[in-house]
């Protein structure tokens, strides 16, 4: 009889959630862990991410949405209720409120007796990829990467055993990333962090601890053997950076280590059973070469094109994950590509491609002066149009999007429980929450906390203390924002859509004649304005709806992220929009395009048609219908020729 093979350890297996109350959220993670998930991964919802209270005006509509909201100590102690913080391995999709979010982490910890220097986890912490793609940044380059540094440095001393950053690449390839591209931009914001915190004077012995705590959160598509591939490319050239660049001398801190969330952009509305197939085959990518594995995956559920997906859902990912680790003998190798000729070529030619563009960033003078002049930004739309446009040639083929596409009605995505939908009243009743917390504090503890942290932004100390010591004395989220604000300013990123219209011809001639017609039957160039309200920053379809629409003939007006409903219809109005089109992704767009549609009456502007689009279920599509929206898109609209022909006969019947 002979022994049994060893089996490596598996990853760690996490499902990315939060929704609606930090109540709820707890029931959820609490259910997940005990059907097995090893970690936890926080979602908070969007006014928690960009620093507001749940009742700030631009929160109206997003309280709960995409998250789970946080306004101050009290909903973190809530949201960690019977889950004993010395044992867990919490990662936090934080950015540009990190510091803030692990300040009230470390003292709901400390309530329950847990030392911050035993905390394990992450904060994602990366600010640079939300100037990018995410959109969820508000402050300055600067000042936000002093934020990133601030928490690096905290960590490090305080709670050596927390990632105090997590290098984000996953939503560069969301904004449509080349796989080169996505090494080149997330190295090259890694080693500008690096190159800030090394500045700030560390031992080398302390530097090597820097080094050895940045992970990467990273993003696998279909292209599974070029991806695995890109994970390799990863490994080494992480190694050569570190050891070359920064003469870290200790091959275990130079260890490229990295979690997984597979592609969502990938995932279809069209046929979404399919998703399940894509979501495994992504998975490969990061776990079957040992010596580039992930140390922790987090899969998305097949519905996640369709809405807020159920727990079923989540645990149907969670068990693709554990059938995998241990139903298979994959843990019980080693790495069974070392050696390939065909793998070591196609690495080689990533390192190369990657290599190139960090030499252009760094020419520019690195990641923060890229994203300053719009660089990487107009790059990443540069790349998504030609994915779509290959996606609508039929070049790249999506199975059940643009080729398969008969198919039998999925009973998977069919009644009113096919997805979780968040009550309305959250709202209200984490608004009235948040009201009796502020006046149940002590205000003069409050007061006092809010004006350290002001002064330590404005002196340039390390602000995680100061923030530790406001959310343990009731400082909200949007306090502690507005301070900032206050000190550092706020910012609107470049949006990387060019005014200069692309001369291609070929489908697009014939949507070019309808809008010249149009425009001439109107006396002037059709005027379209593409507006992003509320909190939502996945700018990535707002962008590309701009794009063609400018190539189309359009006359487009287009500011970028997180306007109001107020400023969207002021600018209608001012310059004289034929049709305005709201991007809504985060699951606010009834509330959002229902204030829009009052506001545009209310400004005698109810003639101009309002088209919107995002991932709107049918009974919301329906509800908007009528309420008068002109038309509704959601993913499975990928021809985006079609769109701009409907726009130029929108606009002509509502001026006839």
């Amino acid at each position: 009889m002979t022994d049994a093979p060893r089996r490596d350890k598996p990853w760690m297996f996490r499902t990315y959630a939060g929704h609606s109350t930090a109540r709820e959220s707890n029931l959820l993670y609490r259910s997940n862990l005990a059907k097995g998930q090893t970690g936890l991964s926080i979602a908070f919802d969007l006014p928690t991410q960009t620093g507001y209270d749940s009742d700030h005006p631009l929160a109206r509509g997003e309280v709960g949405k995409v998250g789970v909201p946080v306004s101050h100590l009290g909903d973190m102690r809530t949201l960690f209720e019977g889950i004993p913080l010395g044992e867990m391995n919490t990662s936090m999709t934080i950015n540009a409120t990190a510091v803030w979010l692990m300040a009230l982490y470390i003292a709901a910890a400390e309530e329950q007796g847990v030392a911050r220097a035993k905390l394990q986890g992450t904060t994602q912490n990366d600010i640079i990829k939300e100037y990018l793609s995410r959109g969820s940044y508000v402050f300055p380059p600067a000042a936000s990467l002093r934020l990133t540094q601030d928490l690096i440095l905290f960590a490090t001393k305080e709670s050596p055993k927390f990632n105090p950053m997590n290098v984000c690449s996953y939503h560069l390839q969301e904004a449509g990333a080349t796989p080169a591209q996505e090494l080149a931009y997330a190295l090259a914001t890694a080693v500008a962090i690096l190159d800030g915190v090394k500045a700030a004077g560390l031992s080398e012995a302390d530097f090597a601890q820097v080094v050895g705590r940045i992970s990467f959160f990273v993003n696998a598509g279909m292209r599974f053997v070029t991806e695995l591939c890109k994970m390799r490319a990863f490994v080494e050239l992480w190694d050569e950076i570190t050891r070359d660049r920064y003469g870290v001398k200790d091959e275990k801190s130079r260890r490229f280590r990295y979690g997984v969330q597979v592609n969502s952009l990938g995932l279809t509305e069209q046929q979404p059973e399919n998703n399940v197939y894509r979501i495994l085959i992504e998975m490969l990518a990061v776990v079957l070469s040992k010596d580039a594995r992930a140390r922790a995956v987090q899969l998305p559920a097949w519905n996640e094109a369709l809405g807020l997906p159920r727990p079923f859902d989540q645990q149907w990912s969670l068990r693709m994950q554990q059938i995998m680790a241990y139903e298979t003998d994959l843990l019980e190798y080693g790495d069974i590509f070392d050696g390939n000729p065909e793998i070591a070529k196609k690495v080689a030619g990533l390192k190369a491609e990657a290599k190139a563009e960090l030499k252009k960033i760094d020419e520019l003078g690195g990641a923060a002066a890229a994203v300053e002049i719009g660089y990487m930004k107009s790059k990443l739309v540069e790349s998504n149009t030609a994915r779509l446009e290959a996606i609508e040639a039929g070049e790249q083929i999506v199975v059940g999007v643009n080729k398969f596409l008969e198919g039998e009605p999925s009973p998977l995505a069919s009644g009113e429980d096919a997805i979780m939908v968040v009550p309305e009243h959250v709202e209200a009743e984490q608004i009235a929450r948040l009201k009796a917390w502020r006046e149940a504090r002590d205000e003069k503890a409050a007061k006092a906390a809010l004006e350290e942290l002001s002064r330590a932004a404005k002196e340039g100390a390390n602000l995680v203390e100061p923030s530790i010591a406001a959310a343990k004395a009731g400082v909200t989220t949007g306090e502690w924002g507005g301070v900032l604000r206050g000190v550092f300013g706020e910012y609107r990123a470049p949006t990387g859509v060019s005014s200069t219209a692309r001369q291609v011809g070929g489908a697009l001639d014939k949507v070019r004649g309808e809008v010249e017609r149009v425009s001439q039957k109107i006396g002037k160039r059709a005027k379209f304005l593409v507006g992003k309200p509320g909190l939502d920053g996945h700018s990535n379809g707002a962008e590309q709806i701009a794009v063609r629409a400018r190539d189309a003939g359009f006359d487009v007006i287009y500011a970028g992220i997180r306007s109001t409903p107020k400023e969207l219809v002021e600018t209608a109005k001012k310059e004289g929009a034929h049709c305005v089109g709201l991007s809504i992704l985060s699951g606010s767009h009834v509330t959002l395009a229902h204030e829009v549609i009052k506001l545009m009456k209310d400004e005698g502007l109810a003639g101009v048609p309002l088209v919107v689009g995002g991932i709107i279920p049918p009974a919301d599509e329906k509800l908007l219908r009528e309420s008068g929206v002109a038309a509704v898109y959601t993913p499975k609209n990928f021809d985006l020729n079609q769109i701009m022909t409907d726009l130029a006969h929108i606009i002509e019947r509502s001026v006839a």
